[in-house]
């Protein structure tokens, strides 16, 4: 989970790899209509999210009990409560990235989030309590390094304790 720009599709992609397991991208389910307001600048909103969401939820339940790795903001609370709900052992994965880096990065992409939109997606951001048990990544390193910190975390938080 992140912004935009923070490394979700590339860090998710290679995580997924490291563990064995299949690889959602959610910018791959989001309806045409959020693809193109977002190609026009408009933020979206919690109605524009929802069909996305119960998109994104239903591929976490169909690899519910195998693992998957999936690329999504889930900004808010809220939308990771509804997440959690498709499999309460959901484990989060946030890639926390200053801002002048998720600019740069946003500048020199191609994708149908526009770099004006950053600004909204970082007040839109409620990053995870702590009962949300996040595994909370400084993703600046390169992407060897942030997948073996994912991996390494998520193997440590996967043993009884």
């Amino acid at each position: 989970m992140g912004v935009s720009g923070s490394g979700k599709s590339h860090v998710g992609a290679a995580l997924a790899r490291a563990c064995g397991v299949d690889f959602v991208e959610g910018d791959d389910l989001h309806p045409p209509a959020n693809i193109a307001k977002m190609s026009a600048g408009i933020p979206l909103d919690d109605a524009d999210r929802r069909p996305w969401l119960e998109a994104i939820a239903a591929a976490i339940a169909v690899h519910r009990g195998q693992g998957v790795v999936v690329a999504c903001s889930a900004l808010r609370r809220i939308y990771r409560d509804h997440l959690r709900q498709a499999d309460p052992a959901l484990r989060l994965l946030y890639l926390r990235v200053p801002r002048d880096e998720l600019a740069r990065r946003m500048g020199r992409r191609r994708h149908f989030m526009p770099p004006a939109l950053l600004d909204s997606q970082l007040a839109t951001l409620e990053e995870p309590a702590a009962d949300e048990r996040a595994i909370v990544l400084e993703a600046g390193a390169d992407l060897a390094v942030t997948v073996a910190s994912a991996t390494q975390a998520l193997r440590s938080s996967l043993r009884p304790a």
